[in-house]
């Protein structure tokens, strides 16, 4: 029979909805610990999910003999703390993204985990969508030629309700807002297709909703950005030449949720939907025409918004990988592609502030 895995769940919001029921459907895991500064939150994920402990102490999930992989959830102002706590207790980590609050504590995990027979993940899941794993073949076998643009569209309006009431998505110091939420998983979606890096930013952030009601009727400033928008430039690769991108995010624009990649080519053009979801348009060609893709399922209940159906690839394969004592998953991003991405989300923040170019 399979050694059983043990997952301690710190933070129970995507990790009760997304995260804990796909490593539920993984051979041979348990919950074996839920941690939460709610403690009403952990005990009634803890129930729902078996785990025999729940505590409002994060560290007592870290220690835990049953405890083989700590997947942390909570704000980016925790990560660095609590990575740097489960790698002295020995656990692999899957860290939620941004991988920190800046580059230096970024580089400060990174070195931690260095050279420890550890798994040290960032959670970047839409890498494992089947559709995106397609693209990312078509792409290296050349159907599009070098790529010269890209395009990234995400609109999500749910936070375009001034009602949502204020929490720490809202607050900038502890690294709330849609850049470090949103813009970490398009920067790195462009650094793993692209097989380069940005080499230059320029950046705009915005705060529409300006101030909300929090839990306890007071009206609070919001900090944070709902609103990102990025020039950037490449480096050129293998697959790109004089590349060029363009990206738009907003948490408050309607009608409906959008997250919409595109990459313009010598040859062509290819588009990838949320779920993972293929369209090419050649040269000559005047509209997009669909590519057959298996999309893969979100488990029950989840939210269909394709990260779901990425993490469901994603869990057995970090299960997979514990079991048999490797700490390399291909595809998986790892801390050094953390580090990648925090660098230019410190990029980012420099332009907004400076209102200039920035080079990395």
């Amino acid at each position: 029979m399979a050694k059983t895995i043990g997952i301690g769940v710190i933070g129970t919001g995507f990790a009760r909805k997304v995260q804990i029921p796909a490593f539920l459907a993984c051979e041979s895991v348990k919950i074996a610990s839920v941690a939460s500064g709610n403690m009403a939150n952990a005990e009634a994920t803890a129930e729902e999910c078996g785990a025999e402990h729940f505590t409002a102490d994060w560290r007592e999930t870290v220690i835990r003999d049953d405890v083989d992989l700590v997947l942390i959830t909570t704000p980016p102002n925790f990560h660095r703390e609590m990575t740097l706590a489960s790698i002295a207790a020995g656990k692999h980590i899957l860290c939620e993204k941004p991988m920190a609050m800046n580059f230096a504590e970024a580089a400060e995990m990174m070195a931690a985990a260095e050279g420890k027979p550890l798994l040290a993940l960032i959670d970047h899941e839409l890498r494992f969508q089947p559709g995106r794993l397609q693209a990312y073949n078509m792409l290296r076998e050349g159907l599009i030629g070098k790529v010269r643009h890209t395009k990234f569209f995400f609109q999500a309006p749910n936070r375009g309700n001034p009602n949502v009431p204020w929490n720490w998505w809202s607050d900038a110091t502890v690294g709330g807002g849609a850049l470090g939420a949103i813009g970490s998983h398009i920067i790195d979606s462009f650094n793993w297709f692209l097989g380069t890096e940005i080499s230059s930013i320029f950046c705009q952030l915005q705060t529409a909703i300006k101030q909300r009601g929090d839990s306890t009727g007071a009206v609070r400033e919001v900090t944070s950005d709902d609103e990102s928008n990025m020039l950037l430039r490449f480096h050129d690769g293998e697959l790109t030449q004089d590349a060029t991108g363009l990206v738009s995010v907003s948490m408050t624009e309607n009608p409906k949720y959008t997250n919409r990649m595109e990459f313009y080519g010598e040859l062509g053009a290819l588009r990838v939907g949320h779920i993972g979801e293929l369209e090419v348009a050649m040269n000559g060609e005047s509209d997009w025409r669909s590519v057959e893709v298996k999309l893969g399922e979100p488990l029950a209940g989840m939210p269909d918004t394709g990260f779901s159906r990425g993490f469901v690839q994603f869990a057995p394969l970090i299960v997979d990988a514990i079991r048999e004592g490797r700490n390399v998953i291909e595809h998986a991003a790892t801390f050094a592609d953390g580090l990648k991405i925090q660098k230019v989300l410190d990029a980012a923040r420099e332009s907004d502030a400076s209102g200039c170019v920035v080079k990395l």
